[in-house]
This record gives structure tokens, sequence and C-alpha cells, in this order.
């Protein structure tokens, strides 16, 4: 009898219990983790099965609408290093992927909405070989050396910090003013690929910075536990003849200072006017 007694309570709990994964999802740290973590799973097999997607998910890819069905979330990759921004404020993670398969090397900036329980919105922009100074390699190489670790909550940066840090940053591309930038030493900036840093302790990001370039259209995603704030965004809006290219801007913020930057930008290289390899500094992408 005892034995009947329990297996029927071993099958009433597993009636019972939520679906693994799918109950967790939540607007918490650890619901946005969840969701995060349910991503990279879906994008290793190329499988969104396993998502607690809404029933009428928004999908884009580089700022633009499109097919979830036919996108590159269907795409298997073997991600090599991937590291995440969850939003607590506005229920949004933003995850960096690097694949560096020879055949499709990939560097992805992922963004994730959760509305309650179900993800509502995934936007993907994506770089690969002939893009903006891609080398996933190098990516690779220098993202997953930094210290992106969590910081003591006595030393946190507050949100509206994270944003003016980055704001400054952007700022200063239109009107020249990089005295306005919080700029932290060492400094070390990764675009595309190519890396700034040489290791000294006065490395700076202000190198080749430049003037009269506009980054318009910009979307704040911030983790003040890992002093970090990106920004989905056009580079070179507004320019003559040019109609900006999709772009992210990763920051990592310590003390109010910036102390990595990391740029994706969905811009073919061949379609670039201008001095290369300063996109900081040159002139506006071509209009497609």
């Amino acid at each position: 009898m005892k034995v009947i007694q329990f297996i029927w309570i071993v099958l009433t709990g597993a009636l019972i219990a939520p679906a693994t994964g799918l109950a967790q999802i939540s607007c918490t740290r650890e619901g946005l983790q969840q969701a995060v973590d349910l991503y990279i799973a879906a994008q290793t097999k190329g499988d969104t099965s396993g998502m607690p997607l809404a029933a009428q998910v928004g999908y884009m890819e580089n700022m633009v609408p499109a097919d979830i069905n036919k996108g590159l979330i269907k795409q298997p990759m073997k991600i090599d290093f991937h590291r995440s921004l969850l939003d607590t404020a506005t229920c949004q993670t933003f995850t960096e992927v690097i694949v560096t398969n020879r055949e499709k090397p990939y560097v992805l900036g992922t963004r994730l909405r959760v509305n309650r329980d179900k993800i509502a919105e995934i936007e993907i922009l994506w770089t690969t070989t002939g893009y903006w100074l891609f080398d996933a390699d190098n990516y690779l190489k220098y993202s997953s050396t930094e210290n992106w670790d969590p910081i003591p909550e006595s030393k946190r940066d507050s949100r509206a910090t994270l944003i003016r840090a980055a704001t400054a940053y952007f700022d200063a591309f239109l009107e020249g003013k990089t005295d306005q930038v919080p700029w932290g030493y060492p400094c070390r900036r990764l675009e595309g690929g190519m890396y700034t840093g040489k290791g000294a302790p006065d490395d700076t990001c202000a190198v080749g910075v430049p003037s009269g370039v506009n980054i318009a259209n910009r979307r704040f995603i911030v983790d003040e536990t890992i002093g970090a704030v990106v920004a989905f965004c056009t580079f070179g809006a507004g320019a003559p003849l040019a109609g900006g290219a999709p772009d992210t801007h990763l920051f990592r913020v310590e003390n109010g200072k910036l102390r990595w930057v990391h740029t994706l930008t969905h811009l073919l290289m061949s379609d670039f006017r201008g001095k290369v390899p300063g996109k900081e500094g040159a002139a506006p992408p071509k209009k497609q």
C-alpha cells in the first residue's frame, strides 16, 4: 500500500510541476538570466521551440522587422563565448555572442524583452565576414579575457551615471567635445575585431574619435550590477547621401569612467566611404 501511495505522489508531482525553464521567465535577474539561457540553447540548436515566446513575438534583424521562421535565430551555431546584461528596470537583456566557426563566423548583439512570463521581442544585430573590421577570432580573444565581473554594491554606478557616460561618448562624435567624455585609464575599444589597447596603463578609448558624425536612435539597456550599458543605435544618421548603419555600442563603466567599449556595425566594408580603419573619424556609410 505504501508503494502505491508513493507512486501516486510522484505521478501527481510530475503532473502539477511547471515545465522546466518556462515558469522561471520573469523580470528578476534570475528570470532574465533564464531567458538568456533559453536563447543561447535555441541559437545553438537553431530551434526556438524551447523558448516561451509570446503568441505574436516581435522579431528584428539589424533594426528591420523579419520573419522569425527564416531568421538567423534558426541557424544552428557553435557559440564560443557570450556575455549578457540584465536590465530589470525595462525587463530586457542584451547578449554578446561570438562564433568563430571558419565557414560561418558571427558576432551577434541580441536583445530580448520579457513580458511577464513570455519573451515578447527578439532583436539581433549581426556581423560576419566582409562587415565592418570583422574578426571573430580577435573578438573572442579580447572580449573573453576582459574583466566584466559584478561590481561590489557599494561601488556601483547608478543607471543615470551609466547612461550619461555612454551619451557623452556618442555626443562627442557629433560635436567633437571629447573633454566631456568620462575617459577611464586604461580604456580599450574592440571595434568589429580591431583592438585599440596595447596593454599599457595609459591605453585610451579617445583615439580616433571624430566630429560631425551623428549617432542617433539610441536605445539603452543597463545592468548596474556589472557596470554595463549598451545602446542600439544608428551610426552616421542624417548625413548627405547616407542612411546610417545599424550599430551597437557596449560599455563597461567603473567609478563613472569608461573602461571597455565594444562595437558591432552592420556595414559591409565594400559599402564604406572613407578612410580605413577609422570608422571613428571616417565618413558615414553609403546609402544601400
